[in-house]
């Protein structure tokens, strides 16, 4: 027979309001250093990523620089409607959908590669020497690295047109006007630039494998193939799903450096190399109109954002503790 609680008599029981303003009043007093040390990233957070967000407003109104951006007039979905009445619309989603998904295969397949064969190196100073070489095209702008590939490229001085192909016996290439080439050259240069910085996350995350778990493996016979399978890359999995869905989160996100600059903005080439956001550089940027600029951003982000909601569910459906949230 269940027994019930009963109030001692005289004694009036607290409401439960109070009883939680109490709680959450000691909470506070408990870890107000906690809170404390919270209060500069929180302001930062706020200002920085939450503030300007008002700015999306820009994206659903016919700007009028007289009235500004909050008296302009509404103009609801006209902007979004240009954006996809374009004939060009399908080409820049393709171009755009096509190249990042290349490249974060690239980057995961190339950047776990090199983070293996890295952190194989017994040699540290070798280890070292190769991982800062890898890592420094990451530190170039990409106006140096377009100035770097047109020195291989150019039809007039360049390495290939007047070095190496005579010597092999071909004719030169118009590489700035042919654009059958660029879908091979573009994911290359993206992966030479990137792969370095990708090496050293994944990297990082391997030299802190416990070295017993190795050492378990050879006792037990295991060849390094065995190993780099059943030890390394397992855990090592959870970085490169965090990687991998940052990456996705931005897929709709096109490098303008390298879409600009690599390609010095030819126009024979756009049918291969113009992308979202070099479109929106070019269309709406230079006519000035702000808003139809701010719907292609806005509607980059939101595919984005959902496509990192939808990614990460089905990482949770596949295993549940390898999703983010």
């Amino acid at each position: 027979m269940a027994m019930e609680l009963k109030t001692p008599a005289g004694v009036t029981p607290a409401p439960v309001s109070q009883t939680a303003k109490r709680r959450t009043l000691h909470i506070l007093k408990k870890y107000k250093i906690f809170y404390f040390m919270m209060l500069p990233g929180i302001l930062i957070l706020l200002f920085n990523n939450y503030l300007p967000m008002i700015g999306v407003l820009i994206a659903f109104k016919n700007i009028n620089y007289t009235d500004g951006y909050i008296h302009s007039p509404w103009s609801g979905f006209n902007n979004f409607k240009f954006l996809f009445d374009t004939n060009v619309a399908w080409e820049l989603i393709r171009n755009t959908l096509l190249y990042n998904t290349v490249f974060i295969l690239m980057n995961l397949v190339m950047g776990v590669g090199l983070a293996i064969l890295f952190s194989e190196m017994r040699n540290k100073r070798a280890a070292k020497l190769h991982q800062s070489a890898m890592f420094l095209p990451y530190l170039l702008s990409w106006v140096v690295i377009g100035y770097l590939v047109f020195a291989f490229l150019g039809m007039e001085h360049g390495l290939l047109n007047t070095w190496l192909f005579p010597k092999l016996g071909w004719n030169p290439v118009e590489w700035y006007t042919d654009k059958s080439y660029w879908p091979i050259i573009l994911p290359i240069v993206n992966t030479w630039r990137n792969v370095g910085y990708f090496a050293v996350i994944y990297l990082a995350s391997m030299l802190g494998i416990d070295p017993e778990y190795y050492e378990a493996a050879v006792i037990d016979g295991a060849t390094k193939r065995h190993q780099i399978q059943m030890i390394t890359i397992p855990l090592v999995r959870p970085v490169i799903i965090i990687m991998t869905m940052l990456q996705i989160g931005r897929i709709f996100y096109a490098d303008f450096g390298l879409f600009f600059q690599v390609t010095q903005n030819a126009g024979a080439l756009y049918p291969v190399t113009q992308v979202i956001d070099t479109y929106v550089y070019q269309t709406f940027m230079v006519m000035g109109d702000i808003g139809m600029s701010s719907a292609a951003g806005l509607f980059q982000a939101v595919i984005g954002f959902v496509l990192v909601l939808l990614t990460n569910l089905i990482i949770r459906r596949i295993s549940k503790e390898d999703a983010l949230f």
